[in-house]
């Protein structure tokens, strides 16, 4: 199964964490995930992708205008409704407005019709309620990003293994109605 990770990034950290997320989800057998900045998206890897995961650093908090205007003019030709959707975000301070960045691509994956994924506290520890955001060290010199590697990974793994249980559900539903005549 083919899942995607797709990002813009400004100073190579959105990048980072959409490369460990990737990385959490290619631990999950029979999942193929590729990371791809928005100016390099292999469009025929994301249209047979069953899951997106969107990631956009903090811009006065909010997406960065780059990701959202990407996510209206892409979204339709990259068939996102159906698949599973997600969101990550990075930082530059500790309250820099992450959250909201997620619950804003989040929004739009829902409108373009997406099921988005949260693990929430379904998984335990660590509790990832929406998505990942990561808090880089470009301001905070107490902060940097590889203190969040491995809830990126996490949730990229979480990610996968929902995306297998439902789109497996889904085919073998499609099968048993197809053998019964």
């Amino acid at each position: 199964m083919k899942l995607a990770v797709i990002y813009h990034s400004e100073t190579e950290n959105t990048k980072q964490a959409a490369e460990w997320i990737a990385d959490g989800m290619n631990e999950v057998s029979g999942v193929e995930a590729r990371a791809f900045s928005i100016e390099k998206v292999d469009e025929d890897f994301v249209k047979e992708a069953k899951g997106i995961v969107v990631g956009s650093p903090s811009y006065m908090a909010q997406m960065t205008p780059q990701i959202h205007n990407w996510l209206f003019e892409k979204a339709g030709e990259l068939e996102f409704p159906g698949k599973m959707g997600g969101a990550f975000a990075t930082e530059q301070y500790t309250h820099g407005g992450g959250t909201q960045v997620i619950q804003s691509i989040l929004t739009i994956e829902m409108v373009k019709g997406m099921l988005c994924y949260s693990g929430g506290m379904a998984c335990g520890k660590p509790v990832i309620h929406l998505g990942p955001v990561g808090v880089n060290n470009n301001m905070e010199k107490f902060n940097g990003m590889g203190n969040y590697k491995e809830y990126f990974n996490i949730y990229g793994k979480r990610f996968a293994q929902k995306a297998v249980e439902i789109f497996n559900k889904i085919l073998l539903r499609s099968n048993s109605k197809k053998c019964k005549t």
